[in-house]
């Protein structure tokens, strides 16, 4: 960056999860944090997640994060057949578009990153309008060993070691990622980064 300065792209699925620990004011808590630090960052929705919580989801827009599509059924996608896909993307789409009156296109996140580089997923997610955004750090915060103190730690390494333009894998339902959010944004702020959506990385950059 001619700034001196340096991109993070945090990433957050919004679904529903699959352990009891996951509560939507986890959400409240992560949106909070980027509101008290100035901070944007993207958000793929999945629909059923954006019709359960359409408060949250309305939230997240007049916040001015970016929204993509995080599918309507959260299911690995290579499971389906190409209608099953077109139908899968298509219902979410309407499902967030709906919740939050924001169109995700172009912006697509495989469930699980199941697909993201299969030819055949992303042929129909391109001639739906969608672009697969995959990521460059991985903290595998939906584990219920992860600790906030060691996101924190282990998100500043992996940016630190990418460098400018790191895309994080977040979630919103963890009790430990909204324990670590805010201390993750003033860590990577005292090193000198910049807070942006996956739309502000140039394509070069992009995972």
């Amino acid at each position: 960056m001619n700034d001196g300065r340096f991109r993070v792209a945090l990433t957050f699925d919004a679904e529903h999860p699959d352990r009891p620990s996951g509560r939507p004011d986890h959400a409240v808590r992560i949106l909070d944090a980027l509101a008290a630090a100035g901070a944007r960052a993207t958000f793929f929705v999945q629909g059923r997640w954006a019709l359960a919580y359409p408060s949250l989801a309305r939230r997240i827009a007049a916040d001015r994060h970016l929204i993509g599509n995080h599918s309507q059924f959260h299911a690995r996608i290579t499971l389906f057949s190409d209608d099953g896909i077109r139908a899968d993307v298509l219902e979410g789409q309407e499902a967030v578009l709906a919740s939050t009156g924001v169109d995700p296109r172009p912006w697509f996140r495989c469930p699980f990153g199941d697909g993201h580089d299969d030819p055949r997923v992303l042929r129909i997610l391109d001639d739906l309008g969608y672009r697969n955004v995959f990521w460059r750090v991985m903290v595998e915060d939906w584990e219920p060993h992860r600790t906030g103190a060691a996101m924190i730690e282990d998100v500043v390494a992996g940016v630190e070691a990418f460098g400018d333009g790191a895309v994080v894998l977040l979630h919103t339902w963890p009790e430990g990622t909204a324990d670590a959010v805010p201390s993750i944004l003033h860590a990577l702020g005292e090193r000198g980064a910049r807070f942006v959506g996956v739309d502000e990385l140039p394509a070069e950059l992009l995972p």
